[in-house]
């Protein structure tokens, strides 16, 4: 009868510990996003706060905007103190457990951090089969029981702590698939493929995983430059292009569907250098940047 007390005592022991440790665990594994950062980590701040009534644009730029955003959440939630930074006491608020069949901003701010971890899903709010495997895929590649892909605390603690860049990224480098397509959405640039997909692995998708950010930017500056000219996205650093050091595949190329006023612009503003060795008409920017008629597209490669 003697054993039964110190079975509890040590279960007790035991659980004591867990506890003691939980808090310094977690604390550890959330980042720490505010004003000023970029990244995947702010999208999906800022869709977790559309979740919640607190609409903001989720462009992965924490600004003054979304800051007000997290001010009025934190307070209406009780939290100290309300000063805009997004810790382990706003995300523990903030996430939301989402499963297969839900459907919202949640599901979408749940999709952008599988993407930063290689997930390749459309950004659509709808958690369907497709979000469920790579959920239960990203569980039992971190170890976590069970997996059953639902996206509660645990899960989406171990997303976020190697999930895409916070702070400090307002430069160069390479994007993940979400930071580009937020920079080229805000700017009003679309994308398509035959395979409606976004995978980098797949010849029949358009990827912007891998991207360079100076691509991307060049990408924004060549949309503000034709004003309303549509521009369309149909390629970008998927496999299937051709390789070297200023590919598709390294992040320099960006093809664009052709239309009528995007040719205007660009052989009206650029300087015709040459034809290439396939008999793609290629015209020069100032900055470097070479634009190549390839017939069903305009092929960019953004060397500045």
């Amino acid at each position: 009868m003697r054993r039964i007390p110190a079975l509890v005592a040590a279960m007790f022991a035991a659980l004591l510990a867990a506890l003691l440790a939980a808090p310094a665990a977690q604390a550890a594994s959330w980042p720490t996003v505010h004003n000023g950062d970029r990244g995947d980590s702010v999208t999906t701040v800022q869709y977790l706060l559309a979740a919640h009534g607190y609409e903001t644009g989720a462009d992965g730029a924490f600004g003054p905007g979304t800051e007000d955003k997290v001010k009025g959440f934190q307070g209406a939630n009780g939290l100290t103190p309300v000063d805009g930074i997004v810790g382990p006491d706003t995300w523990s608020k903030l996430i939301v457990t989402v499963r297969q069949g839900d459907k919202g901003d949640a599901v979408k701010a749940l999709q952008v951090q599988l993407n930063a971890h290689g997930g390749g899903l459309a950004v659509d709010g709808a958690f369907g089969a497709g979000t469920d495997s790579k959920v239960r895929g990203f569980q039992q590649a971190k170890g976590l029981n069970p997996v059953d892909g639902i996206v509660g605390p645990a899960t989406w603690a171990a997303l976020l702590s190697g999930g895409g860049s916070t702070g400090g990224d307002t430069g160069s480098g390479n994007l993940s698939q979400s930071q580009a397509a937020s920079m080229l959405s805000a700017a009003g640039i679309t994308w398509s493929s035959s395979g409606d997909c976004a995978n980098r692995d797949s010849s029949s998708c358009t990827s912007f995983d891998g991207l360079r950010r100076a691509s991307a930017d060049g990408a924004v500056a060549l949309k503000r430059a034709v004003g309303s000219c549509p521009l369309n996205i149909t390629g970008g650093t998927e496999t299937g292009h051709a390789s070297g050091t200023y590919s598709h595949g390294n992040g320099y190329k960006l093809d664009f569907g052709m239309v009528g006023c995007l040719s205007s612009y660009i052989t009206g503003t650029f300087t015709h250098s040459g034809t290439r060795g396939d008999g793609a008409a290629l015209y020069t920017a100032p900055s470097g940047n070479i634009y190549a008629n390839e017939g069903s597209h305009w092929d960019v490669t953004f060397m500045n």
